[in-house]
C-alpha cells in the first residue's frame, strides 16, 4: 500500500481473547493506526473488550470484514473459522494478519494464500515463537553441537477443572499439532523439509458434542537431512505437572532448554545460554506488519513456511487416523 505516516491505517479485530487484547494494545500505541471496530463470540467479553480499548462492536465477523473504511483485519479467534474469515477479508479488499493456524486443512490455507497473492494483499500468519528469544538463541548456538541427529520437543500443560471451550473442542480447536502449529514450525525452521511422519493422538472424556478434558499427541518426524525429532503435545486434567523442554543432540554436543532456561553441554562443560524475555512479541510482530505496509520492510516469515508446517501437521493427523507412517512428497 502507498500509505504515508500521515495517513492512519484503519484496523478491525476479530476476537476478544488474549491475542486480540495484545493486538489491541499494540495498535492503540502505534501512531500509524486507528482501531475502529471489533467482534467476538462471547457476549460477556465483547462489551468488556470494547470498554477497555474504547472501540466499537459489530455483531459478526462477516459484517466487520465488509466495512469499507477498514484497511487491515487481525483475526484472533477460533481455529476452525480462521480460513473462512481470512478469505472473506481478502475478497473484501483488506490486508490480513491471522494468528496461526491460518486454517486446519492445508487445501484451505493454500487457497487463501493464493487469493492474497492474486489480490495483492498482505496475508501475514503470525508465528511469534520464531522471533522469540528462545528460538533465536537456539539458532545462534546450534552450530556448536555439530551435525544434529536427534531432537525432542515436549510441551505439556497441566490444567484442571477444564471448562467446555473451543480450546477443548475437537473440531473448533483442531488436530493438536495443526492447532499448536508452532511445535512443528520450530523444527522445520531449524531442520528443513520432512521425509516422513508417524503420529498417535488420544483424547480423554470425549463427549457427544466433541468436547474433551485432555489430549496427548506424539509424533516422530524424519527430516530429509536425516534428523529425527519427537514432538509431544498434551494438555488437560490428566497431567499433574506442566513441562516445556527442547533437547537437540549433535555429534559434538547437546542443547537443552527447560522452560526459558537454556544450556549448551559439550563433554563435561556446561554453558548457560542467555535468552531474551518473551514479553512484547505480539507488539513486535504488529510493528513488523506495519513497517511492511508503510515502508515495505521485509517480514520475518513468509506464508509458505507456515503452509509447509501445516502440511506436515496434516500428515501427522493422517498417520494417526490410518495408524501408519505417512511419507511427504516434496
Amino acid at each position: 500500500m502507498n500509505n504515508t505516516n500521515s495517513v492512519l491505517l484503519k484496523v478491525g479485530i476479530v476476537g476478544t481473547g488474549y491475542a486480540a487484547s495484545k493486538r489491541a494494545e499494540a495498535i492503540k500505541s502505534d501512531p500509524r493506526t486507528e482501531l475502529l471496530v471489533v467482534t467476538g463470540n462471547s457476549a460477556v467479553q465483547l462489551p468488556e473488550f470494547c470498554q477497555r480499548y474504547a472501540v466499537q462492536a459489530v455483531d459478526s465477523w462477516s459484517e466487520l470484514v465488509n466495512l469499507p473504511e477498514l484497511d487491515l483485519i487481525f483475526i484472533c479467534t477460533i481455529n476452525q473459522g480462521c480460513g473462512a474469515i481470512a478469505k472473506a477479508a481478502i475478497l473484501a479488499g483488506k490486508h490480513v494478519v491471522v494468528e496461526y493456524p491460518l486454517a486446519l486443512e492445508v487445501e484451505i490455507a493454500q487457497e487463501v494464500i493464493e487469493l492474497a497473492a492474486a489480490k495483492q494483499k498482505l496475508l501475514h500468519i503470525e508465528h511469534i515463537e520464531i522471533i522469540g528469544g528462545l528460538h533465536q538463541a537456539l539458532k545462534q548456538y546450534l552450530p556448536q553441537v555439530g551435525q544434529v541427529f536427534y531432537a525432542r520437543y515436549t510441551t505439556i500443560s497441566s490444567q484442571h477443572n477444564v471448562k467446555q471451550s473451543w480450546k477443548y473442542h475437537r473440531q473448533q480447536f483442531g488436530f493438536p499439532l495443526s492447532a499448536a502449529l508452532s511445535r512443528i514450525h520450530r523444527l522445520t525452521d531449524l531442520f528443513g523439509t520432512v521425509e516422513k511422519v508417524s503420529c498417535d493422538n488420544r483424547y480423554w472424556n470425549l463427549s457427544d458434542l466433541d468436547y474433551f478434558t485432555a489430549c496427548f499427541c506424539q509424533a516422530q518426524l524424519t527430516f530429509d537431512s536425516g534428523v529425527k525429532a519427537d514432538i509431544t503435545y498434551g494438555k488437560g486434567d490428566v497431567f499433574w505437572q506442566s513441562d516445556r523442554t527442547m533437547e537437540i543432540y549433535g555429534a559434538t554436543g547437546k542443547i537443552v532448554f527447560v522452560g526459558e532456561k537454556g544450556m549448551l553441554i559439550k563433554g563435561n562443560n556446561e554453558q548457560e545460554i542467555p535468552v531474551s524475555p518473551r514479553r512484547g512479541l505480539f507488539a513486535q510482530d504488529t510493528t513488523m506488519v506495519l513497517d511492511y505496509l508503510f515502508k515495505r520492510q521485509p517480514l520475518y516469515i513468509q506464508a509458505q513456511a507456515s503452509l509447509y508446517a501445516l502440511k506436515v501437521a496434516n500428515a501427522a493427523q493422517k498417520s494417526d487416523y490410518i495408524k501408519q507412517t505417512v511419507y511427504l512428497d516434496q
